[in-house]
């Protein structure tokens, strides 16, 4: 699926204010990562290829998937997965968002979730994708800190960032193992 990148950019784009910070009454706009993500798998949606033997699904529960289970996965809820369902073998990428306010432990989940992705069930890509009004180089200072000395086996992970509305997220780093 060589087009991922580019539809990830182009989506992140079409991703208006209110669904970037949500406004509350009686306070200030704050960032709602659910909002996003359903944004974003919607913007995803109106540019998936057609002739792409891949689907692209949002937050699936794999509690009950019998494989995953004997994998140690199965507590896994990722934001998005472009994968071929009934298949466990050839599935493409999984994809995280948070936003940039997220805490050290949350970061932690998520980069867990992503390795255990690519190192167990076998998936090609893992994209960590950040979203809010701030600097690519802090974000990318932030998840490098968090994951210092981490105990988990830290597959390839693609950090992208999203960092203002209407403009594309922007791959900035690779996480190594």
């Amino acid at each position: 699926m060589n087009e991922l990148s580019q539809i990830i950019s182009t989506s992140t784009a079409g991703i208006d204010e209110m669904y970037f910070q949500l406004r509350i009454d009686g306070g200030d706009p704050i960032y709602r990562e659910r909002v996003y993500c359903y944004e974003l798998y919607h913007q995803m949606r109106l540019r998936w290829p057609a002739d792409t033997e891949y689907y692209l699904n949002g937050e699936i529960d794999k509690a009950a998937h019998p494989i995953l289970k004997k994998l140690g996965v199965e507590n896994a809820k990722p934001d998005l997965l472009v994968h071929r369902p009934g298949y466990m073998e050839g599935n493409f990428a999984i994809i995280e968002v948070k936003h940039i306010a997220a805490q050290r432990q949350g970061i932690l989940k998520d980069i867990e979730t992503l390795s255990l992705f690519i190192n167990k069930v076998g998936y090609e890509r893992a994209i960590y994708l950040f979203y809010g009004y701030e600097d690519p180089n802090a974000i990318k200072n932030k998840v490098k800190a968090a994951i210092q000395n981490v105990k988990i086996e830290l597959a390839t992970i693609e950090l992208w960032v999203h960092n203002t509305v209407h403009s594309e997220a922007q791959h900035v780093d690779t996480l190594n193992a």
